[in-house]
């Protein structure tokens, strides 16, 4: 049997706005001839436990991790955690802080719906997740797409983010966050290292520049988003500053016959991009 020695280090699952269950996602990423998985949902570890437990059973490493959502210069940001303590407590009581931030975020945008006329409300939204969410977990804009798609709002959930939640769409919201630099320190103060997710979705180079100095660990040069062009660019700037170079297919499931963003394994890396993750961690002050 031929040794699994690549990583996909970006998935979601029902923890966060993810369709398939931790454990789910571990025995794809087997079925998808991995030998490893991150475990990335948004602002919670919720979804970790299942899937360590998975991979043991399974021979699949799993990597504890986590999306975190900042901002700066106005533009949404995404901080991917990796090999945090998901039982640090001040590190728990600050993703809880951030779901806090992202409840208020939902509310802003079913309000901003209603104004566009439309008969939604966020009883609807929690009903859509009643039966996935367990304590810890988030909610998000995909869920509040599911909803405008089961209403006939939209015919599919890219054209629900299209016209109404991806942002600068109708009824876009983005209320106060905390910066990338804060998110790293988070990150590094729970024993992890923090990498940039997905940099070529926010068209600002200057700005990932300047994220780059923040004390970032590494950059997600692969992701199913990237056009080669950006992953030769971003290739450079990770070997130009010395930073880690990850790879992820950012999986959050099948939703209306559609994955997003690809499928478990699609964008992957050499193993070995763990054990350099874990020897930095361990070397940390």
């Amino acid at each position: 049997m031929t040794e699994k020695r690549e990583a996909d280090l970006h998935t979601h699952t029902t923890a966060s706005d993810g369709t398939q269950r931790p454990a789910a996602n571990v025995q794809m990423a087997c079925d998808a001839g991995l030998g490893a998985i991150a475990i990335t949902d948004h602002d919670t570890v919720s979804g970790v436990a299942e899937a360590l437990e998975e991979g043991l059973k399974l021979g699949i490493e799993v990597v504890p991790g986590v999306e975190i959502s900042t901002v700066q210069g106005g533009q949404d940001i995404h901080v991917l955690g990796y090999y945090i303590q998901i039982d640090d407590e001040l590190f728990l009581q600050r993703l809880a802080s951030l779901r806090d931030t992202r409840n208020i975020r939902n509310d802003m945008i079913i309000e901003r719906l209603q104004q566009l006329g439309m008969e939604i409300t966020m009883d609807d939204v929690l009903k859509e997740v009643a039966n996935v969410k367990r304590k810890g977990d988030t909610v998000g804009r995909p869920h509040i797409a599911a909803v405008l798609l089961n209403k006939g709002y939209v015919s599919s959930i890219s054209e629900a983010f299209d016209k109404y939640l991806g942002t600068g769409a109708a009824a876009y919201a983005n209320p106060p966050r905390i910066t990338p630099e804060t998110a790293i320190q988070w990150i590094h103060e729970a024993g992890g290292k923090a990498v940039l997710a997905h940099p070529g979705i926010y068209h600002d180079d200057a700005l990932v520049e300047a994220i780059t100095l923040q004390g970032l660990d590494g950059i997600e040069v692969y992701h199913s988003d990237h056009t080669p062009e950006d992953e030769a660019k971003y290739l450079v700037l990770a070997q130009r500053t010395g930073l880690l170079i990850t790879a992820g297919s950012d999986f959050h499931g099948e939703r209306g016959g559609v994955v997003f963003h690809a499928p478990i394994g699609s964008k992957r890396i050499g193993i070995d991009v763990l054990r350099n993750l874990q020897k930095e961690k361990e070397q940390r002050p």
